[in-house]
Formats: C-alpha cells, structure tokens, sequence
C-alpha cells in the first residue's frame, strides 16, 4: 500500500468499483469505501477500508451516513455511480457545511430539473416534458410531428423516451409510432420526453476545481451505446474552444465549485451546440480507462484531486497533461452485443483479431444459449478495446464492429 498523507484529504468511496479502488488504494490520500454488505468480505481479505451501507434504502437513517464518515475524520464523499450521486450530495452538505450541495445533487438526478436549470440559465436545449402515463407520450409524439408540418403517411421524426435518474442508455427508448409507446411497461413512468436532435453527438469529462476546468476531454460517440473513442477527431476537436465555453457556462448555472462532470451534446447540422445532460460522477463504457490509455494519468486519482478540499493548484498542475497534444494516441471501446438470437460460444472475428488497433476484450462465454431481445438500448455483454495512432482509422474500425459477430 502506498503511503498516506495525512496532511491531505481523507476521502469515501461511495459504490463498489475495483478499478477505482485499484487506483485510489495505489495514490497518497486516506481513503474508505462505502459500499453494500455483499462487499465486507473481500475487503476485509483485501484489507480495504470499508463501510458498509445500503445505497437503495431512503429512510430516516439517512443521515446517519453522514455523521459516521464525520466522526471518522473523513474530509469528502466521492460518487462513483449515478446512485450515489444524492448520497454524496447529502453527505458533503454534512462534511462540506454547505447545505445546498444536496440540492446541487438533486437536480444532476432528476433529468427533467437539470434541462429546466440548464434552459433558466440560458443553456440551449431541445424541447422536452415530463410524461406520468403513455397518453403523454402518444400527445407529445403528435405535437412534436405536427410542429414539424408532417402529413398524414409521412414517417414520423422521432422523440426520446428517457427515465429521469437512470444513468446513460438505461431506460433510453426511441418512439416513433403508437406501438412503440404501447412497449413501455407502467414502472418506466414518470419519464422525460425530448424531442429528436440530429447532429454530431459527443461527451465531455471535465476535473473541475475551485469553478476552474483543470482537465476537458473530449469523447467522440461512433454509435451511442455501442462505441465510443477519445481524443475525439480533429474536426471535432476543432470546436474545443466553443464547448470549452459550454462546460464553463454549464460550471455557472448549476453553481459547481469542485468535482467531475459528464454532460452530453449535440452539434447539429447547423453549428449550434445542444445540452443534453450532465452527471456528476465518471462515465460508462470505461471512459476513464480509455482516458488513462491515451494521455496516461489515472481519472479516478483525478477525481480525489478534483474532489479533496485540501489538493493544492501545485499537485493539480503537476498531474495533468495538455489535452490533444500530449495523448500518445487514441483509445476506444466496443460494446458487444450478440446480433443472434441462439448462440454457442464466443468467437472473436478473425479481422478484429488481427487488426493491430485490437488490444484485448472482456468478454466471455454465454451462459444462455437464447438471447433476450433488446429492451429500449439493452445491455452489452462486455467490451472490446482498441489503441491506434489515427482517430479516423479507429472510428471506421468502432463502427465495421457492428457488423461483425462476436458470439456464434
């Protein structure tokens, strides 16, 4: 274990993740991880630091979380997945004095209240509602279209179907006609509703300290849900300036002082820049691993930095590199998902195999041979990842990966 500063922040870990302890338990702060009961007992085979505590309960006994890592001395919470976000929320309120960082972190839950704070703060956004029941969605369906001066017989445009606290593609259907809304199970309600933007779609993760952006990356989606690679391209890095810009703006509306940020964009067809959202813990699809593949510094050491009161501008400089300029190439993933309905066994494709962009994957045998059908995005079976010197050459390889199979 490396040596601890005591001098520096102590720091909990809210959510289990190996590879943020991994790096978290190799940096110089103090630290605890404040994950389920399931977790107690490798942690203490691994002699990791642990606090058990179940994220799903709300009740009374909230609070309670709070004073325990108070007592214990600890300086600041740090969310790892979207279901702690309000945990960490309330419990900086406690070990930060200051109550609003629990509003703060409501509305990075609530999707519906982070577009209305965005839209209040002048941010631009697409046209979006709440929908309690499958009539709002059939009505909204109608007034986007007839908005758009469809006819009768013409193919609906369509809109999004998004659950207000779900994380990425989770719960993130497409509606285009009656019948898709008809798929919609009751539990899925309320939801939000956006109208359809076509454009470039891309994701930024951004270390922000003191309302300072300390490091901006730049994740170029080749298919949501599917692919992802960083830097991005040179033509979209080329707008780095003016979404350096939005993420500024975006620190100003919803008032961010220290921490990390992951919102998402559409530049459209005409060259304006569109809010998606934004969450306030580290991405899906292993973005801060394919972050430290490129530029090589560890995103979640990162985060502690971002997130520590006690990190100086000294240490913060020192730990991050230039963006673009100092990657030592482009990192990218794939999330495989199996394109029949009856498979066997994992095979992967000889032209993936043999690509030198291919690295490794982390995939393994199916354990059904029947394959559920997709709901809304579905879920990958694992990720496939892939190094190389040319964004263009590792965009058209993410992209060929949808045609290909991975189980058989």
């Amino acid at each position: 274990m490396t040596d601890k500063n005591p001098d520096k922040g102590y720091v909990a870990l809210l959510g289990w993740s190996l590879n943020a302890i991994d790096a978290v338990d190799r940096f110089d702060r103090r630290y605890v991880v404040v994950a389920p009961p399931w977790a107690e007992e490798y942690c203490q085979q691994n002699d990791i630091p642990f606090v058990p505590w179940d994220f799903d309960r709300l009740n009374e006994r909230s609070h309670e979380l709070a004073h325990t890592l108070e007592d214990m001395g600890v300086d600041v919470a740090i969310p790892i997945f979207e279901e702690t976000v309000e945990w960490a929320g309330a419990v900086n309120a406690v070990l930060l004095k200051n109550p609003r960082l629990l509003g703060q972190a409501m509305l990075f839950r609530d999707k519906s209240l982070m577009k209305r704070r965005a839209q209040l703060g002048g941010i631009r956004v697409g046209v979006f509602e709440e929908a309690h029941d499958r009539g709002d969605v059939i009505r909204f369906l109608k007034r986007v279209n007839q908005t758009l001066l469809k006819l009768d017989g013409d193919p609906n445009d369509p809109i999004h179907f998004k659950a207000f606290d779900k994380s990425g593609t989770a719960g993130h259907r497409v509606i285009r006609t009656p019948e898709d809304v008809d798929n919609i199970p009751d539990e899925e309600f309320p939801a939000l509703l956006e109208s359809h933007l076509d454009g470039w779609e891309f994701a930024v993760e951004a270390w922000i300290k003191n309302g300072k952006i300390e490091f901006l990356n730049i994740s170029e989606y080749v298919t949501l849900g599917y692919s992802v690679f960083v830097p991005a391209t040179p033509e979209l890095e080329a707008h780095r300036e003016r979404i350096t810009e939005e993420i500024e703006k975006l620190i100003e509306v919803f008032d961010i002082d220290f921490g990390f940020i992951h919102p998402e964009y559409f530049l459209t067809n005409d060259n304006k820049l569109y809010f998606g959202e934004v969450a306030y813990r580290p991405p899906g699809f292993n973005a801060l691993e394919l972050i430290e593949r490129a530029y090589g510094f560890n995103g979640y050491q990162g985060l502690v930095l971002a997130f520590d009161p006690k990190t100086t501008q000294e240490e913060l400089d020192a730990f991050f590199p230039k963006e673009v300029v100092d990657a030592k190439g482009h990192a990218g993933c794939f999330g495989v998902y199996p394109r029949r309905r009856v498979v066997s066994r994992l095979e992967i494709p000889e032209e993936t195999a043999s690509h030198p962009f291919f690295e490794f994957h982390e995939l393994s045998d199916p354990r059904e041979q029947k394959v559920a059908k997709r709901s809304a995005f579905g879920t990958h079976w694992g990720l496939a990842y892939f190094f190389g010197d040319n964004a263009h050459d590792l965009r058209d390889l993410l992209k060929k990966q949808e045609e290909l199979d991975y189980y058989v």
